[in-house]
């Protein structure tokens, strides 16, 4: 075809794509409000759409398992027995492996989902990072399992127990945009306990504020998160309180002024904390005197730990996300030491412990929440209990979010009811090892704490993360 030919051809083309674009775009408008149109096209969106068909095989109330590497030959008996209606059959394969595997929370997941069966419940998903960070997405799985076992056991949510969707979405924030989408559509889900990583909860969550869907991240700490919508919330406190206890440690503790962060810049997370902590720490009269990116295609962290020193900087501040532990881990063995280290929840990590070994002594890092810190809760011995050893910050922030979601659930059972009733004045329902209440902007009212590495025998590591407020002084 000619050139002269391919024009007008070119023309009409581009006329229907328009005609179908703003005939969308109206359709939209009439069905969403204004805002949340506008929020699902807002900067950041993800915009590589995932099929539907392979979105759908990443769900499961109990028929296939979605971890790597954990399907035993009972498993699969009761993971074939669910999808085939056989709940009778699957509750019995279930308990069996729990037998051999009691911190398995999917499998305990499968096996409160098995003993509904058919009748009637209330149904929650969780999304978690299955495929890319699973033993994150089982600190997860943990405190839904656990919540769901005690209010199932309980009697459930007013007499009706209590159901749970599993999502993996690997961290992914265009598979986060696209199961969104699919728990929205689904009448059935009246709630999400979600998402990992601040940039897949932020992707996800314009999807669930114009499908009017609660969302609750137990994890996602990015202070971008802040006011997304009247349907977003989280369990975990944002990074703008996690950096300012971290500034007042540096300045106060350490007697520091002079810092030099190490962050992710592909990482909303990773911005989120670098920048609340850089305005903590002008604010009260320190300085930043180096930012530098774990991130980047050259990355050495000898020669970044050699330009931290060169400006004179005396503390070490790792704002790693999960993607870039292991480059965080690099500069633990380089720094040697040398410089006292502060750090993010991300380095909440059992690798910290057994990879950074001594030389990741002294670490401070804040986190929502720590075992040690309330032990006389209820929380505490029932998930030793059930768990076979000591749950982390995320189990709890998890717990939390199911619980608000049940305190809700228990007041109006509807997706517009619990939104109503989690932001009502007064709620306040029991957590892990405080009340779970919320601020207008959908944040956690809960101060994030300090832990710091020591010798001890806790994580089997020869070193224990410990409150510092629970450190002697010697220490």
């Amino acid at each position: 075809m000619s050139k002269r030919n391919e024009i007008p051809a070119l023309v009409v083309s581009l006329l229907v794509t328009l005609a179908l674009l703003a005939s969308g775009l109206y359709l939209m408008r009439s069905r969403l409000p204004l805002d949340a149109v506008a929020g699902l096209f807002r900067p950041g969106t993800p915009v590589r759409p995932v099929s539907r068909q392979v979105l759908a095989g990443r769900l499961s109330r109990g028929e296939l398992s979605l971890l790597p590497g954990s399907v035993t030959p009972t498993i699969e008996q009761g993971l074939d027995a669910f999808a085939a209606g056989d709940y009778a059959t699957a509750v019995k394969q279930f308990e069996a492996a729990l037998q051999n595997q009691r911190n398995n929370p999917e499998t305990l997941i499968y096996l409160n989902n098995a003993r509904i069966g058919q009748a009637p419940s209330y149904t929650l998903a969780v999304a978690v990072p299955i495929g890319t960070e699973p033993k994150p997405a089982q600190e997860i799985l943990r405190g839904v399992a656990q919540a769901q076992q005690e209010i199932n056991q309980a009697g459930g949510v007013n007499g009706v127990p209590l159901e749970v969707v599993i999502v993996s979405d690997d961290d992914d924030p265009n598979v986060a945009a696209g199961l969104a989408g699919l728990l929205v559509d689904d009448p059935d889900i009246l709630a999400v306990i979600g998402h990992f990583g601040s940039s897949t909860t932020l992707a996800a969550a314009p999807i669930y504020q114009a499908g009017e869907l609660v969302m609750i991240s137990p994890t996602s700490t990015a202070v971008s998160l802040s006011n997304a919508g009247r349907y977003i919330y989280r369990t975990v406190p944002s990074d703008r309180l996690a950096a300012s206890a971290l500034a007042r440690y540096m300045l106060t503790d350490l007697d520091s002024q002079r810092a030099a962060v190490f962050f992710t810049s592909e990482s909303d997370y990773s911005r989120s904390i670098k920048n609340e902590f850089t305005t903590a720490l002008l604010s009260d009269g320190g300085d930043m005197v180096a930012e530098l990116d774990l991130s980047s295609d050259n990355f050495d962290a000898g020669q970044l730990v050699r330009q931290a020193l060169q400006q004179d900087a005396e503390v070490l501040v790792l704002a790693a996300n999960t993607a870039t532990l292991d480059e965080a881990l690099q500069v633990i063995a380089v720094n040697r030491q040398q410089l006292p280290m502060l750090g993010g929840d991300s380095l909440y990590n059992p690798k910290i412990l057994e990879v950074g070994g001594n030389r990741a002594l002294g670490l401070v890092v804040a986190v929502p929440w720590h075992i040690l810190d309330r032990p006389q809760a209820p929380f505490v011995p029932s998930s030793r209990q059930l768990w076979g050893g000591d749950v982390s910050w995320r189990t709890a922030m998890t717990y939390d979010a199911t619980q608000a979601l049940v305190a809700a659930l228990q007041s109006n059972p509807t997706r517009e009811g619990i939104q109503t009733s989690l932001q009502a004045a007064g709620f306040n329902p029991a957590g892990a090892t405080q009340p779970v209440r919320f601020f207008a902007s959908g944040d956690r009212n809960q101060p994030s704490q300090l832990v710091k590495v020591v010798e001890g025998s806790r994580s089997g590591y020869g070193y224990d993360f410990v409150p510092v407020d629970l450190i002697p002084a010697t220490n």
